[in-house]
């Protein structure tokens, strides 16, 4: 029993060392330790995407594919914070003041961190009276009748940032107003067209490289024919926010006291996962520390063999000699031949 005992506490550790490293996200792929994916010593690597790669079969053709893909991480130039606000009042006039008021306090407090009335915009979403019901009371009934009991106006609050320590303070500040309804942040990038620009001269470049490479195989490029396809695309960091639950919420205290287990909701939490780089052939800024904008580009070139051209055979050109005969109008037999060749 002694030995049982201690083989069931090894394998609960062994259980407990492999969650903390499984992480608190759910991935769809099958999950794997640090320590199993290390290459050292016997260890197999026994990731299924691995092994269909090692052991991938590859088809030799005379026909040539150049496919480069490059991405690039741009910090974003400035960014857009949308908050919704919503205030009620007795008046039209009243709920208008409430409004200003509120917003007037945030603006007071963001000039201190530079944000300024030119980096602030607002967005007047409806003006609308709000109804409630009135009972009236009669001697046999009763009658409901909606009636205007006040105004509930409602804006968007737009607030433009350059640096993303300042987000903070901007929370901070349109609590205070008990403003907490963030809709959007939106990310700005002012040189897109240079990034393009820049992803395009290093795949031209990685392109020479390829074409180099055939070459040096024996492939004599000028004998082929090319077609290409090219793309471009942006992704923003809202894109990329995936959720996740709590791995584990079970009570270990009420399984000591035999009492039922009450399982506790799981909060929902959510991380930026941004587009992984295995792909790629070049990346530009790939260490990042903060979401940034994913700005990538794809070329690909398909060489294909110029048909041969056949010889055509000689065209063998038949000639007729005609000649021609007078005979004489008197009939004497003397036939004379007309030369037609002068």
């Amino acid at each position: 029993m002694k030995n049982k005992s201690i083989l069931g506490i090894f394998l609960f550790v062994c259980l407990c060392v492999f969650s903390q490293h499984k992480g608190n996200y759910n991935q769809i792929t099958t999950d794997i330790s640090r320590q199993n994916i290390l290459s050292a010593g016997n260890a197999q690597v026994y990731n299924p995407t691995v092994q269909q790669q090692i052991h991938k079969v590859l088809h030799p053709s005379n026909i040539l594919t150049i496919d480069v893909k490059a991405l690039q991480n741009v910090n974003a130039s400035t960014y857009t914070a949308i908050f919704n606000l919503s205030q009620i009042g007795p008046t039209a006039e009243a709920a208008n003041k409430l409004m200003k008021n509120r917003i007037d306090s945030i603006k007071h407090r963001l000039k201190s961190i530079g944000i300024t009335n030119k980096h602030i915009a607002i967005d007047v979403i409806s003006f609308v009276p709000v109804y409630e019901v009135e009972v009236t009371k009669k001697l046999f009934s009763k009658t409901y009748t909606e009636v205007p009991k006040g105004f509930e106006l409602q804006q968007n609050l737009h607030i433009q940032f350059t640096q993303t320590h300042q987000f903070e303070y901007i929370l901070e500040s349109c609590a205070k107003s008990e403003v907490y309804n963030l809709v959007k942040v939106d990310y700005f990038i002012d040189n897109i067209q240079e990034v393009y620009k820049n992803l395009q001269e290093k795949l031209l470049k990685l392109i020479d490289d390829k074409k180099s490479y055939y070459t040096n195989l024996g492939f004599d490029l000028t004998t082929y024919d090319v077609q290409i396809a090219d793309d471009k695309y942006c992704y923003f960091p809202k894109d990329f926010y995936q959720s996740y639950q709590a791995y584990n919420s079970i009570s270990f205290e009420a399984m000591k006291k035999d009492k039922g287990v009450t399982t506790a909701k799981k909060q929902t939490s959510y991380y930026y996962q941004p587009l992984t780089y295995e792909k790629y052939d070049v990346v530009v800024n790939p260490s990042i520390l903060e979401p940034v904008v994913q700005i990538g580009m794809n070329i690909k070139l398909l060489l294909t063999p110029k048909p041969i051209e056949r010889k055509q055979d000689p065209i063998i050109k038949t000639e007729i000699d005609h000649k021609y005969y007078v005979i004489s109008p008197n009939g004497t037999i003397d036939v004379k031949e007309l030369n037609t060749k002068q």
